[in-house]
């Protein structure tokens, strides 16, 4: 059979399916090749950059590997597997049985006494509803009364409540089979090529994987990905399906259970789950906790690999959010009910050096997300076959164990003495066997949540330390950072030869080459809607964003991927700044300079404000400790200079703090030799604390500029956030409405030139600063039949001039411009 296709646009979509079904014979013609020789012929013969990238170095694609294909040492040659190799590797992939769990959960004793206890509560609240009308019912209504209270009744409700369960479980159920992950593979090994010019990722990461999971066979392997498109949950099934690695059941939305695609997800693995679980705010669904928790738990007990996103839904800035701690309860707890003798934590990182899915720039403008469909399936398909999205990168972390985790935190809880690093809870963490985890009627013990929160919070911390540097995360950041008025190609070349350096061997860097073939590789890729290239007449070109609102939004999300790494050092150097005396107040011979200990004092109050925008350090590390650490980096990098920075200049960062804790162990025990002189020593304390001993270094005042600019778009919704605070006074109103008023005054700000950051305008930072504020009593957040409403805390509300020390604050964490060294 043969098919004429005339082609007159750029759509690849006849060469898609003329490489997906070869027998068709399709022929497709070009009639506008013509016209595209005449163009050629008549413009200017340009060199064409190249439109391809080395990705890092020891990284391979997994779209070119095969390993079930090709000929084998001692095999036929006549093996049809080396001439037909994507359906060979799909086919000849390790086969896994992949039980069903449905029947488990729904004969639990667990369950059942779930569904008697919502029917109880169902019960008790109607028979509250009925004792508060009581008073104006008549005597006549107390047989109807007492018929409500019968039997039957709570027959009735007990039933409803058990087909509700039974409803919820197959709703939610996965249906993951071996054939349909074969054909899945077969088809993406045809399609990812057409619109992703590799799917990288590192083969001893694979190793490291199959090694553990054969060396502790009946233990779970449980992948947590940072979430950045609909995409990853396939991509990393796909890569392990093809390395005989046991694909995992994936908890997905249940705004993905749409047509045709919501049962292909769910053939492949996914599981649905409502994204609000509780219907009523203040109220538990304790039938469909019971029923998400014992899904995972028996899943889990007959074996299955289990992937979920920590983070909850998709980030819509690319930077990392907050964890989400409800499924890794699940999975904690059991471990702790000895349900599974232990799992194994696998941090995943994924990155795109463009989103497949596109951008969240209306979401982050304050206006409604469009709702899944089928129609808008089909369309990002097309969309995406018809596109260049580069290279996707995808990283597996080491694993680590559960049971190692919970021995280390409580080894860590029982220590005594005062160099404590964490201490989740007083007492060791234990378990009892009850149902607080499984629907939460009860109260969670706090020693559990503190567990949740530090693993999950060390898992989003790793993911993001280990998530690979793209070429567009790379441009962007200059563009945000350094060169926000643009700059010449070569210049901002040289500055990504700056950025190369420093991430050496701190971030894993997923391209290679020269710095002026991947700038201009990710400026086509990033497009002419985000960045502008311009030819002048002297022959130079510049590169400089396309200076609109949604372009400066979209170029942070790519940016976001490396602000987390930079986040401490930013901090540190604007508070460095901010706290410098103002030049004019200097002598000719006084250094502007600070004392180390009050920068250090400053900036951890300054952390404190982005606690719900970063996860700044480990929950095993002190922050006050990586804030010296990054205190060092910024002397080594010559933003700061201290008295003896001559002979510190090629000082590793360890030996600076090894060298200044030697010092202060010193200082400090001669200062506690005589319990006497504590009047002496508090002077000489202060003294110490007063003395700058830390220097501004003019000579690369333009590198700490870019430094400060980091975090100053954050800081900038954060001060407009405190001064929408205002409003509020003697007038409480709908957090969603004090949010609409929020971002009208960032688009005004921004549009008035008194916002410097279009990037600024971001509902996520906006909600993450109400966080704070709710965190230091600011404001007060109470639902009333189910809407938020929005009210200032009582100190707040009795004097409006407190708000000022909340908006010096914010302001104090801006960077500053103006005290005469800039």
């Amino acid at each position: 059979m043969s098919i004429t296709i005339i082609r007159n646009g750029p759509y690849r979509a006849p060469s898609i399916i003329g490489s997906l079904f070869p027998h068709l014979h399709i022929n497709v013609n070009y009639r506008s090749s013509l016209l595209k020789f005449n163009n050629m012929v008549n413009s200017k013969m340009e060199p064409k950059r190249e439109n391809s990238l080395a990705h890092g170095i020891g990284t391979k694609n997994m779209l070119e590997l095969t390993p079930h294909a090709g000929r084998k040492p001692y095999n036929s040659i006549f093996d049809w597997g080396v001439y037909f190799p994507y359906i060979a590797q799909a086919t000849r992939s390790k086969q896994y049985h992949f039980p069903r769990v449905t029947n488990m959960v729904q004969n639990d004793p667990v369950l059942q006494r779930a569904i008697k206890q919502a029917a109880e509560q169902i019960l008790r609240e109607k028979q509250m509803s009925m004792d508060f009308s009581k008073e104006d019912l008549n005597k006549n209504n107390d047989k109807e009364n007492n018929a409500r209270d019968s039997p039957s009744g709570y027959q009735n409700i007990l039933n409803k409540q058990e087909h509700r369960a039974i409803t919820i479980l197959k709703d939610m159920r996965s249906t993951l089979n071996n054939f349909l992950l074969a054909l899945t593979s077969w088809i993406l090994y045809k399609l990812l090529p057409c619109f992703l010019s590799g799917v990288v990722t590192h083969t001893q990461q694979i190793e490291m994987l199959k090694a553990a999971s054969e060396k502790a066979p009946g233990i779970p392997l449980i992948f947590l990905p940072l979430h950045r498109s609909h995409l990853d949950y396939i991509m990393v099934t796909f890569i392990l399906y093809n390395n005989d690695i046991r694909s995992p059941l994936v908890a997905a939305g249940n705004n993905l259970q749409i047509p045709v695609f919501g049962e292909l997800l769910r053939g492949l693995g996914a599981f649905f789950i409502k994204r609000k679980i509780d219907p009523v705010v203040g109220k538990k669904d304790i039938v469909y906790r019971a029923v998400l928790h014992l899904y995972l738990q028996h899943a889990l007990k007959v074996g299955h690999n289990v992937e979920f996103f920590i983070e909850g839904g998709r980030t819509r800035t690319g930077k990392p959010c907050l964890p989400k701690g409800g499924i890794l309860s699940v999975i904690v707890n059991a471990f702790m009910d000895r349900s599974i003798p232990d799992a194994l934590i696998v941090p995943v990182s994924v990155n795109y050096e463009k989103l497949v899915d596109g951008n969240f720039v209306r979401e982050q403008r304050g206006e409604k997300k469009d709702p899944e469909s089928f129609i808008k399936a089909i369309s990002g398909i097309w969309k995406a076959l018809n596109s260049n999205y580069g290279l996707m990168r995808i990283d597996f972390n080491e694993p680590y164990s559960i049971k190692e985790l919970v021995q280390s935190y409580n080894k860590i809880a029982n220590e005594d003495g005062t160099m404590k690093v964490y201490k989740p809870s007083v007492r060791t963490l234990q378990h009892n066997q009850s149902t607080s985890s499984l629907y939460g009627t009860d109260v969670v013990c706090e020693e559990h949540r503190s567990l949740i929160d530090s693993i999950s919070r060390q898992v989003v911390f790793d993911c993001a330390v280990a998530t690979s540097v793209m070429s567009t995360n790379a441009l962007a950041f200059l563009l945000l950072t350094r060169y926000r008025k643009g700059a010449a190609e070569h210049e901002i070349a040289k500055g990504l030869d700056e950025l190369r350096t420093t991430l050496k061997g701190r971030k894993d860097i997923g391209f290679s080459g020269d710095s002026s073939h991947i700038i201009n590789y990710a400026v086509d890729l990033l497009g002419e809607n985000l960045v502008v290239r311009q030819e002048g007449d002297d022959g130079v070109t510049t590169i400089q964003p396309k200076g609109t609102i949604e372009s400066w939004i979209e170029l942070a999300y790519y940016s976001n991927t490396l602000t987390p790494h930079f986040a401490l050092q930013s901090i540190c150097l604007n508070t460095f700044h901010k706290l410098l005396p103002k030049s004019d107040v200097l002598s000719e011979k006084q250094e502007p300079g600070v004392s180390r200990k009050r920068l250090i004092e400053v900036a951890l109050e300054n952390c404190e404000v982005f606690r719900y925008e970063y996860i700044l350090n480990k929950p095993t590390q002190v922050l006050g400790n990586m804030l010296e650490i990054a205190l060092d980096e910024l002397i080594m990098q010559g933003f700061i200079k201290t008295a003896q920075s001559d002979n510190q200049a090629d000082a590793p960062v360890e030996t600076m703090r090894m060298a200044r804790a030697i010092a202060s162990y010193i200082e400090s025990n001669d200062l506690d030799q005589d319990d006497d002189d504590d009047d002496v020593n508090d002077y000489v304390n202060v003294d110490q604390i007063e003395e700058p001993d830390m220097f501004l270094v003019p000579e690369t005042i333009t590198q700490q500029k870019a430094l400060c600019e980091v975090l100053a778009p954050f800081a900038q919704t954060y001060l407009i956030v405190a001064e929408s605070l205002f409003i509020l006074y003697k007038n409480p109103m709908l957090e969603s409405e004090f949010m609409k008023f929020v971002m009208k005054e960032l688009h005004a700000k921004v549009a008035n030139k008194q916002c410097p950051y279009p990037e600024s305008i971001s509902t996520d930072s906006v909600r993450n600063c109400l966080k704070v504020l709710e965190k230091w009593f600011v404001v007060e957040i109470s639902n009333q039949s189910g809407l938020r409403l929005l009210a200032l805390g009582t100190l707040y509300e009795t004097s409006r001039d407190s708000l000022k020390n909340i908006l010096q604050r914010m302001y104090n964490i801006l960077p500053q411009y103006n005290n005469g060294y800039f």
